[in-house]
């Protein structure tokens, strides 16, 4: 057994005759008698003391304790001790992704999970604290997906620390807790009248933005980086790049979403559209520094900006632009019609098509296709649909008629 146990009651003395005895101490009968006491693998003398009649169950821990370092799974008592807000602030400065979403997971924490679990200890956490505190954030009005995402970088947070040997287990991984479900709302895309009443009502030098985003399912960030070397005119390609992303409000250029670069085929009426808006407001070149604010500064002859000739700002657009083009198309300014409308579009146009989703998935540059089949089966034809098409086609096609 690791360790030995004390009894702080009794103590051993040499008796006259020279033989040890064990007479009372003077903490007899007050406090915890027994103190479980073992050296750690850093070689620190590490002690929890149990009360009265306890003397097996202090036994059990020190075996335990045994067995954990013989598998390799031990973890310090003391260790569990710094908060999660300590923590959290520490595990942040350890994270490769891109700026922007450090930026996000940043805020997402400090503002949501660190005013409410902050000052607990990491070892302290059960299951009922994130339950309550799961239910704080509905009760906050955020959305379904919000909360979710939230509940998954706390969840991140206590892997690593278990991963760090600062706790046995992660809280977040209770069979009782259970991550705020996504809102089963599906995609309804926009019918093309309705694409195209926004379009106009967009101002000129911003209607274009509509060609790529519902044409070639583009997403708002990389229209706004969409530059005239991207467009292969001849070959009938937009290489996807590069994004315009605001990080603390300041605008960098930066690889697509999930660093994912892709081509997307350039349909005929989306090259017209591209090539007539820069007869009318010619590409201008635009310099931004690359993935972070201090980054090397990364020039592109860009299709779309702002009078002033400058990388278009999404707050600014959404609000002045985008908003105002909704209302006066008779759309609801509601969460589901920003620009993203315009990428749901393009997916059921395809769907309608016939093309398949891995294509599909590709050219929304989706990370999975499985995804892409989530968001948007509801869209592909029924099966009976599809059956009875293909049939038709057939007897068509052999000159079938029907029997009298």
């Amino acid at each position: 057994m690791a360790g030995h146990i004390q009894d702080r009651w009794f103590k051993t003395e040499t008796a006259p005759s020279g033989k040890p005895v064990r007479i009372k101490s003077d903490r007899h009968g007050t406090g915890m008698r027994y103190r479980a006491r073992y050296v750690s693998p850093d070689g620190t003398e590490k002690s929890k003391s149990f009360p009265d009649r306890q003397k097996r169950l202090a036994e059990q821990w020190l075996s335990q304790i045994e067995t954990d370092m013989a598998r390799g799974d031990y973890v310090d008592l003391d260790a569990g001790k710094v908060t999660f807000e300590q923590y959290t602030v520490k595990w942040m400065t350890t994270q490769m992704t891109d700026p922007s979403t450090r930026e996000s997971v940043e805020m997402r924490l400090r503002l949501h999970a660190i005013p409410h679990l902050g000052q607990r200890s990491l070892a302290s956490f059960n299951p009922t604290h994130l339950r309550q505190w799961i239910r704080t954030l509905e009760d906050a009005g955020l959305s379904p997906a919000y909360r979710r995402g939230i509940f998954a970088h706390v969840s991140t947070v206590f892997t690593a620390a278990v991963e760090d040997r600062l706790i046995r287990s992660n809280p977040c991984s209770a069979r009782s807790v259970k991550a705020p479900r996504l809102d089963p709302r599906k995609v309804k895309p926009w019918p093309a009248d309705q694409v195209m009443a926004v379009q106009a009502a967009l101002p000129a030098r911003y209607r274009v933005l509509v060609e790529p985003a519902a044409g070639c399912g583009m997403r708002q960030g990389e229209v706004f980086g969409l530059a005239v070397e991207d467009v292969d005119f001849l070959s009938g390609v937009v290489h996807v790049v590069r994004q315009v992303k605001l990080l603390r409000n300041r605008p960098v250029f930066a690889p697509p979403k999930g660093g994912k670069e892709r081509d997307v085929p350039l349909p005929e009426s989306v090259a017209d559209a591209l090539r007539a808006h820069m007869a009318r407001y010619p590409a201008r070149p635009v310099t931004l520094p690359w993935k972070s604010v201090d980054g090397k500064p990364v020039t592109a002859a860009l299709i779309l900006y702002s009078p002033e000739g400058l990388s278009l700002n999404r707050n600014r657009f959404n609000h002045r632009v985008w908003k105002p083009a909704l209302e006066a198309a008779g759309v609801p300014t509601v969460r589901d019609n920003g620009t993203h409308a315009l990428r749901h579009f393009y997916a059921s146009v395809l769907l309608d098509a016939g093309e398949s989703i891995k294509a599909l998935s590709e050219y929304l540059g989706h990370h999975d296709p499985g995804f892409t089949l989530r968001t948007y089966t509801h869209l592909m034809p029924a099966s009976e649909t599809r059956t009875r098409a293909a049939v038709d086609d057939v007897f068509k096609r052999t000159g079938h008629m029907p029997r009298p």
